[in-house]
């Protein structure tokens, strides 16, 4: 249990500010180039919601089984980043007029990094304070 605990907050501590430092700075002025007047402000609430939920799964499906390993969980990190992001991108591409494919290609690409690090680094933190038994 403690070691899930601390699986859980590494990754999601290591998730956040990659995250925030690539949409807030890196990619900002291409997503409000693309989709422009979509973007409106952050709404905290629904924001941390997404990132508890997205992290549990990522410990669900990715890092949280006991035969994990940095090199499975960069892959299969980036795997679930691939499909969970792509769902989001080919269903607002479907039905937003101003979500174009470059910003499904760099978004995709993007979550499929994202989650590929922070899931690794995730779990070498975990291994690091909490050791397998």
């Amino acid at each position: 249990m403690k070691r899930n605990v601390i699986l859980y907050l590494a990754t999601l501590f290591l998730i956040l500010p990659i995250d925030f430092l690539f949409l807030g700075l890196v990619a900002k002025g291409f997503f409000t180039s693309q989709v422009g007047d979509m973007l409106g402000t952050v709404k905290p609430g629904p924001a941390l919601l997404f990132y508890a939920l997205y992290v549990l799964g990522v410990l669900i499906f990715v890092s949280g089984s006991p035969g994990a390993t940095w090199q499975s969980t960069l892959l299969y990190g980036a795997l679930f980043g691939f499909f969970c992001y792509m769902t989001f991108d080919l269903t607002s591409i479907s039905l937003l007029k101003h979500w174009t494919w470059p910003v499904v290609v760099v978004d995709v690409t993007w979550g499929s990094f994202v989650t590929a690090v922070s899931s690794a680094l995730g779990l070498l933190v975990a291994d690091w304070l909490a050791p397998r038994m």
